[in-house]
């Protein structure tokens, strides 16, 4: 199998290695796992792509790259540079530093690499570990997606659902914020969502006298609905919830219809 690895965090990212790792299991001793990571770290970037100015890409090693864009450019290098058009079997993008659950889901640039994998017709799962007080104290605070992660990829592969729609079922996992003997098990979810926690500015004033904006994120642990992603995080479960790029409202075609179509 053939393995194309991809993450949000950056190349030095520790998350990357543990992904790695995954693939490298999943793969096997005659497969192969090549990484195509952001030089930098790209958190919040979405399914962005440098539509409009070109990016380096280096070579840092055997099957290993380093690119100046996003999860979803990093994607497109793999397919259509380094691995010269010779597709992977499956895309991991990940492991991420923080959950993806919730609405992290929309500004998630390890879910947008995962996406753009899908929409190139490819099967990709995105992995995050969700951070707490928990796993503050534990020697690997990624130890449930250590222990955990190739076990839940394996059982996707082999027992997931995976289809070749215009858009392309992928998957995102999130591991809870305890430690690995801990993890009550695996919960098929929904997207969750955190009321009244929203994205915002904090401004700040440097010693210039110029004025900066820090974007500032909202509490992480509160819980959403029950059989939602962050809601069996917090529970002490696996989440995996199916996504597709899709974001029609399909509930309310009919409705709109009813009262436009006239």
């Amino acid at each position: 199998m053939r393995i194309l690895v991809t993450n949000d965090d950056g190349i030095n990212a520790p998350g990357l290695k543990v992904v790695e790792d995954i693939a490298a299991a999943i793969a096997g001793p005659s497969g192969e796992v090549w990484t195509v990571a952001p030089a930098f770290e790209q958190s919040g970037v979405a399914h962005k792509i440098s539509y409009t100015h070109p990016m380096m890409i280096a070579k840092l090693g055997p099957r290993r790259y380093a690119a100046e864009g996003s999860p979803a450019d990093c994607v497109l290098a793999g397919l259509y540079d380094v691995l010269h058009g010779g597709l992977p079997d499956l895309v991991l993008s990940g492991v991420n530093r923080g959950n993806n659950a919730a609405e992290n889901v929309m500004y998630s640039g390890t879910v947008g690499g995962a996406l753009e994998a899908a929409l190139q017709g490819l099967p990709a799962i995105a992995l995050s570990q969700y951070f707490g007080p928990q796993t503050e104290d534990l020697p690997d605070p990624f130890d449930a997606a250590i222990g955990h992660g190739t076990d839940v990829v394996r059982r996707l592969l082999e027992q997931g659902l995976w289809d070749k729609g215009d858009y392309r079922l992928f998957y995102n996992v999130n591991f809870p914020p305890i430690g690995a003997g801990d993890v009550k098990g695996l919960k098929v979810t929904n997207q969750g969502y955190r009321k009244d926690t929203f994205f915002g500015v904090e401004p700040h004033v440097s010693p210039s006298g110029r004025k900066f904006l820090w974007i500032k994120g909202g509490p992480q642990h509160l819980p959403t609905a029950p059989g939602s992603d962050a809601a069996a995080n917090l529970d002490g479960h696996i989440s995996v919830t199916p996504m597709r790029a899709d974001l029609t409202a399909h509930d309310a075609l009919e409705a709109l219809r009813a009262r436009l179509e006239q």
